[in-house]
């Protein structure tokens, strides 16, 4: 049977389902685990939330993890999350793109080698260090993994330095609103164009402080809110949902609670206003990017099922 160190792992129930000349009728479900108590049992699958009896469970264990993506998966989530978080200057090497934002975040001013730099490996990043030498900004350069291992490998060899990992989790946008109740007496959600200018100030406190260029990184994206939530007008949580990728892509950034509003749910409403809007326009699944590291977020969105999808790590070149 399951135990609580299971919940946030895939694994397959086999349920009883009816009685049929006397014998059990079995059926299996197949997903992440995201509640397990006494009584019942919560899947997050690909058709939605599944709360299961104990009862009615058969059997249960858990299971090894997917398969990898394939590298098109892995190709159309990084280009849709390009999109959701877009720097102002930009440039192409064959496929991989180059991006800087007055040096506002690693996302912003690395670049993603994904697919040919029509040009071999060892020159390629010889002109990723030229591009970004010109702006006067270290060379970075993501790495998702497992798509880019060789260029990863290539980076080794020449003593770049890795940051932690940060993995790229997503969701079926069918599967959360359940896992979103309503808090009781929560204040509302508001969703907005723009950012206000407190939103504004906690998105600096949390990443510093905010250049025209991350500015644009915020704001520059046709299908875009900004969820905030008051209490007693002062400003206690804040999120940014963006859809892109062909319209199908939810991304969730800067989700973020005041420290004496933290442990309210109100986290979790702020995903919950964002769902439901990118549900409204066309989307289909959440994705988020967080460092495997966060103590506070992880469990949280494994809770919600988010998933691994896949990782990266945002590589510098060493100092001359």
């Amino acid at each position: 049977m399951l135990r609580p160190e299971d919940v946030g792992q895939r694994v397959v129930v086999r349920r009883i389902v009816g009685i049929r000349a006397g014998r059990p009728r079995f059926s299996d479900a197949l997903g992440v685990l995201a509640e397990l108590s006494e009584s019942h049992l919560t899947l997050v699958t690909a058709q939605g939330r599944l709360e299961l009896p104990r009862a009615e469970v058969h059997r249960a264990r858990r299971i090894p993890p997917s398969r990898r993506p394939a590298a098109a998966a892995v190709a159309e989530l990084e280009h849709a999350a390009d999109l959701a978080w877009p720097a102002p200057t930009r440039a192409r090497l064959g496929d991989w793109l180059l991006r800087s934002a007055d040096g506002w975040t690693g996302r912003a001013n690395s670049a993603l080698p994904v697919g040919d730099p029509d040009r071999p490996l060892s020159t390629a990043i010889d002109a990723v260090q030229r591009w970004y030498a010109d702006l006067g900004r270290p060379a970075l350069i993501n790495t998702p993994l497992p798509l880019a291992a060789p260029v990863s490998a290539e980076l080794d060899a020449r003593g770049w330095c890795a940051g932690p990992p940060v993995l790229v989790q997503t969701a079926p946008l069918a599967a959360l609103p359940p896992a979103l109740p309503d808090v009781a007496g929560a204040p509302p959600v508001e969703l907005t164009t723009t950012p206000s200018a407190d939103w504004l100030a906690i998105a600096a406190d949390r990443k510093g402080d905010l250049p025209a260029a991350a500015r644009h990184v915020l704001t520059a994206v046709p299908q875009i809110r900004f969820a905030q939530i008051r209490v007693a007008g002062r400003l206690v949580a804040i999120g940014r949902g963006t859809v892109t990728g062909a319209g199908h892509w939810l991304g969730l950034s800067l989700i973020e609670v005041a420290p004496e509003a933290r442990r309210q749910g109100l986290a979790r409403q702020v995903v919950r206003a964002l769902t439901e809007w990118g549900t409204a326009v066309g989307a289909t699944t959440a994705f988020l990017q967080v460092e495997r590291g966060n103590t506070e977020a992880v469990p949280l969105y494994r809770a919600l099922g988010f998933t691994t999808h896949h990782t990266y790590r945002t590589r510098t070149a060493p100092a001359d």
